[in-house]
């Protein structure tokens, strides 16, 4: 299979859609030898600002020398952006070899399950398989919809799940109040497992954050941009310390300083 074989296949589970749910993703990684059970994630979730989040920190792990994956979604250039170790993007004949082995199980779980894979989970497994093929340190994992009926939710013990800013989106399938949102994203809270949020959190969410986290008695730590210090912005950029950690980022705006807090709280958790 060529790597552009393998976008065409990919691309072609895309008619299946959207399908919340757990059931075809996990019958698809056992299928695999459950390769997200050998890594070690951090979770993101939230509205806005995962991206950059996801971005940050991962970049944060590789200065300390860690061989980090980062899992995004969706692409702006490049397909292969969406799997990402140390910065570098899955290799095109990397990504054709994991497609081509993983496509000839699809059948099998389809009959299995009574249902179609849908192309995020596809790639979703591809990517759990891939980093755990690399031996990478640490796993950034960006959810694509929602949290906890997300592909992404199959990993019962993250280093960390982080809730960025929650805001109204998707409403037709996360629900049409930032509660019920809220409710969705914070499926990735494990028991026992460190939350971040940042100090600029929707008041609407944070009380559903909060209750969350006590009730899975997992503690919640949040990042207060109050303590960011130094704190230069640019139109090329900008930077600040953050309990003793310089940060450097290349996107401008205050906002942006929210995000990266999160990030530095959550690799300092």
């Amino acid at each position: 299979m060529t790597y552009r074989e393998s976008l065409n296949y990919i691309h072609s589970l895309n008619r299946f859609g959207i399908k919340p749910g757990l059931e075809r993703i996990n019958a698809l990684l056992k299928r695999l030898g459950n390769p997200e059970e050998k890594l070690k994630c951090i979770h993101i979730a939230g509205t806005n600002g995962k991206g950059s989040t996801s971005t940050a920190l991962a970049n944060i792990m590789i200065a300390e020398g860690k061989k980090t994956g980062l899992f995004i979604s969706p692409f702006v250039v490049n397909f292969r952006e969406r799997i990402q170790i140390n910065g570098e993007y899955i290799k095109e004949k990397e990504l054709a070899n994991l497609t081509y082995e993983i496509s000839k199980i699809v059948p099998e779980v389809e009959k299995e399950v009574e249902d179609n894979i849908t192309e995020f989970e596809f790639i979703t497994a591809l990517m759990f398989a891939y980093f755990k093929e690399q031996n990478c340190d640490v796993v950034i994992l960006e959810v694509g919809l929602g949290g906890r009926l997300d592909s992404t939710n199959v990993i019962t013990k993250p280093l960390a799940s982080v809730i960025t800013q929650i805001a109204l989106d998707h409403i037709a399938v996360l629900g049409d109040t930032i509660e019920k949102i809220a409710l969705e994203k914070c499926g990735i809270i494990k028991a026992d497992c460190p939350v971040i949020t940042t100090s600029h959190q929707n008041p609407m969410a944070l009380p559903v954050i909060e209750k969350i986290a006590k009730d899975k008695n997992s503690p919640l730590k949040i990042a207060h941009i109050s303590l960011a210090e130094n704190v230069k912005i640019a139109p090329y950029g900008s930077e600040f310390t953050y309990k003793g950690m310089n940060i450097t980022v290349n996107l401008a705006g205050r906002h942006q300083i929210e995000n990266m807090t999160a990030a530095a709280e959550t690799a300092l958790a």
